[in-house]
């Protein structure tokens, strides 16, 4: 006779055994993970977008459907005790739930691209609140349903778009670079008019300071040489009457005399 003890210990090796390989063979699923913005902010009477995306382990089929819900912020609504089904999309048709948005929602995502966002337009203050999307794609079916809050407000009160933001840093990064390059051009210029002006100080200080060249004695003696003419100088010419035939009514004729001649020495 075979004992006891050996047998249930054959037992329990079998089932271990068995559920290894159940757990290998197996394939476990995973959860669904569903994104959304925290909140969008909209203008009263425009068009409203709410994204939604999701990551799922499965491939996309024909089956995937996403389901939005609707649950009012403001006390004494109809859709504020709990979430309300709004839309459902499923086999590439959509299908609205209640009446308030049965023709202002649109389905607007691509399940190729994990999106499931939808337009709601247009948006009107009862519309403040929270929107749920729930998207099951089978088996990849658990998940948690992501949440989005809407905002409708006034024009006035829209917050500044991410477009105006990021213009306004460019054109202040831009501001500050060119006021950053005209003072570097500036004190650039102070610098070098600086140096310029030190340079011809310092020549001038040493010109002056040099010994001047000395006169040469014979520079009087060659003014003089200029000065004085080379050749023999006439003197002043005289002019005299002279009488040739010495009668009383004779021509009296003027020549020129020479007086004197000047030489210098």
């Amino acid at each position: 006779m075979e004992p006891k003890g050996s047998t249930t210990v054959c037992r329990r090796v079998l089932l271990t055994g068995f559920t290894l390989c159940a757990v290998l063979v197996t394939k476990p699923a995973c959860a669904i993970e569903i994104y959304t913005d925290p909140e969008v902010v909209v203008q009263n009477g425009t068009t409203g977008v709410l994204r939604c995306t999701f990551k799922s382990s499965e491939v996309v089929k024909s089956t995937t459907t996403v389901t939005w819900s609707f649950q009012s912020s403001q006390p004494g609504n109809q859709f504020s005790n709990v979430p309300y089904v709004i839309f459902h999309y499923s086999n590439g048709e959509g299908f609205p739930g209640q009446e308030e948005f049965k023709d202002r929602v649109l389905f607007i995502g691509d399940f190729n691209k994990r999106d499931a966002s939808i337009q709601l337009s247009p948006v009107h203050f009862s519309d403040n609140g929270t929107f749920l999307c729930d998207v099951k794609n089978q088996p990849d079916v658990k998940g948690t349903p992501a949440r989005i809050k809407l905002r409708v407000v006034l024009k006035e009160a829209l917050p500044p778009s991410k477009t105006a933001i990021i213009v306004g840093s460019v054109c202040g990064i831009l501001f500050l670079l060119v006021i950053i390059a005209v003072v570097a051009c500036v004190v650039m210029k102070v610098l070098h008019n600086r140096n310029d002006y030190e340079g011809c100080t310092s020549f001038e200080s040493v010109s002056s300071q040099a010994p001047q060249p000395r006169k040469k004695v014979e520079s009087s003696r060659e003014s003089s040489r200029c000065t004085s003419p080379s050749g023999p100088l006439q003197g002043p010419v005289i002019y005299a009457q002279l009488d040739h035939s010495g009668s009383k009514n004779s021509f009296h004729k003027m020549e020129p005399v020479v007086y004197a001649d000047i030489r210098k020495n």
